[in-house]
């Protein structure tokens, strides 16, 4: 039996249809930019996958520009924005991933931004009031607001659609990471309302190594790649055609079983987290317990590291996350914990268990088989 790979909000399988949409790709050759026919096949392939992408996903085709992934659309929105503007405060949730966090420090520590964090309650959400509050200090100076739709470790669901309507009745640009919400949440660029969204290849069950960023009408950051000036001038670099074209198949599919795939993960999720409960009676869930991924279940468990439950699960055949991969290994404990209030000790013993379209019932009948074993085993260590 394989292990329970419960990781998906790292990254998730590929889908079969994106698998035929790309392998079918890589058997070709042509550059889009290039003239010639085998260039023009290949344009053809990305401008028809731009379509179906803007179609899922609510958007006009104009309005995606192809990234490299999540980490460049961020950086591409956050700096290309504040760039743009040349106005100092960005305004940045507090439990943002890294890849929104570091660029707007980045600008903070070189270029002069002065980086506001929101406050978020213990359930990990940004008030609109705060958000309001914190315009209304010096309007005339916002740069912009990013925040997430979903968080990527404790899954909390934020009100992206009033927070965008309080940034534009300042006329500020609001851009959201939707990395983790397309193909869990109902996504539609249009009706949310913000001027740049990010999506992710591979959260959605498409090839890692290609993303992009939605940009409204009228939005135009000042570029962070400059060369042969591909996607509206706002993101230079071949197209990767082949990524491009699974990319696409995985974001239909995805956004087409949305409900359903909602429906089956929360059920399990659900029962995750009454077994979990029942077999470490004083687990903490983290995370709002109502709006919140229909994959994630987020826990503490006092008395432990997470690193050392991490290793026992993984040893039992059970694949789960300490939080965010990408600051996966770091000695320190979630700054998304710690912004919601919760002490060091409770941060530094969580674990996210994240379910996707490959997840079954057996999954979650093997972490309750060994996660009582495991917390009791982690606890003894943390006292010896």
């Amino acid at each position: 039996m394989g292990a329970a790979y419960l990781d998906h909000a790292s990254t998730t399988p590929m889908l079969p249809e994106a698998i035929e949409a790309m392998t079918a790709q890589l058997r070709e050759v042509g550059n889009p930019s290039s003239l010639h026919a085998a260039g023009r096949r290949a344009r053809r392939v990305v401008e028809e996958s731009r379509e179906t992408i803007a179609c899922a996903l609510g958007a006009r085709p104009s309005e995606v520009v192809f990234t490299a992934g999540g980490t460049e659309a961020d950086n591409l929105a956050i700096k290309g924005l504040f760039w743009a503007r040349r106005r100092p405060r960005i305004l940045i949730s507090a439990v943002e991933h890294h890849a929104a966090l570091d660029p707007a420090h980045w600008l903070g520590d070189n270029h002069g931004a002065r980086v506001e964090l929101l406050d978020v309650d213990e359930r990990g959400r940004v008030h609109p009031e705060t958000l309001r509050e914190a315009i209304a200090r010096d309007p005339d100076d916002v740069a912009l607001v990013s925040v997430m739709w979903a968080n990527n470790e404790v899954g909390t669901v934020q009100p992206v659609r009033v927070l965008a309507a309080i940034a534009h009745e300042y006329g500020i640009p609001f851009h959201t990471d939707a990395v983790q919400a397309v193909g869990q949440l109902p996504v539609s660029f249009a009706e949310s309302g913000v001027d740049a969204m990010t999506v992710s290849g591979h959260k959605v069950g498409g090839p890692v190594g290609v993303g992009a960023l939605l940009l409204a009408r009228g939005v135009d950051p000042v570029p962070v790649l400059h060369g042969g000036g591909q996607e509206r001038d706002i993101r230079s670099g071949t197209l990767d055609a082949p990524a491009i074209a699974g990319f696409a198949a995985a974001v239909e599919t995805a956004v087409a079983r949305q409900p359903a795939t909602a429906g089956r993960l929360s059920a399990l999720r659900d029962d995750l987290i009454e077994r979990v409960r029942r077999a470490v009676p004083d687990v903490v869930l983290n995370g709002d317990p109502v709006n919140r991924l229909p994959g994630n279940a987020h826990f503490s468990f006092p008395g432990c590291e997470g690193d050392a439950l991490l290793m026992l699960l993984d040893a039992k055949g059970v694949e789960c996350s300490t939080g965010s991969a990408c600051s996966a290994g770091v000695a320190q404990p979630s700054h998304v914990l710690l912004a919601m209030g919760q002490d060091g000790a409770r941060a530094r013993g969580s674990l996210r268990f994240s379910l996707g379209h490959t997840s079954v019932e057996e999954d979650v009948d093997r972490v309750a088989e060994v996660i009582g074993h495991v917390v009791e085993r982690a606890r003894r260590a943390g006292l010896s």
